[in-house]
């Protein structure tokens, strides 16, 4: 396992508590510590410290959004927030810190007002519809950022 050199924030919004219980159907039967487990885990094989935390207020996301600016990423999973939440889009457009928005179902395939994201302007990109494997190309798409940006010598 490589050294954890880069940190990323994971956030979860309201109701991913309910994994594994809420809709089967569309968000699967894996709770969310098992997500966090497997999310921590490959980010772990790739060198990074991943962090998650899941709220239901969007307040205390909007407080884990500015606690971003101290991380290398953020991924965070806005759920009922991200048709509706400015505040949301404003406290992501706050750091300086790159973020991918990323959902476990394809908005595009569900309810017609679920299909505008208010955050997602907000953010580097979107991943969406892949289930747990949205998170993990998330990280992929950071490290690859992180990998890049390491790798540029410094100019004087």
């Amino acid at each position: 396992m490589a050294a954890s050199s880069h940190r990323v924030l994971v956030l979860h919004g309201p109701n991913l508590d309910r994994l594994g219980l809420r809709e089967p159907a569309v968000y699967g039967t894996m709770t969310l510590d098992a997500l966090n487990e497997r999310i921590e885990a490959y980010g772990a094989a790739r060198g990074l410290a991943v962090e998650c935390f899941q709220t239901n207020s969007q307040g205390a996301l909007i407080d884990a959004i500015h606690r971003a600016a101290g991380f290398d990423g953020l991924v965070v999973n806005p759920a009922g927030y991200t048709h509706t939440s400015v505040a949301l889009h404003d406290a992501l457009l706050s750091v300086p810190t790159p973020s991918i928005e990323v959902h476990l179902s394809n908005l595009y395939a569900r309810e017609s007002f679920r299909h505008t994201s208010v955050t997602a302007a907000a953010c580097s990109g979107v991943i969406m519809g892949l289930g747990p494997a949205s998170y993990e190309l998330a990280l992929e798409y950071l490290l690859s950022n992180f990998t890049t940006n390491d790798a540029e010598p410094d100019h004087v």
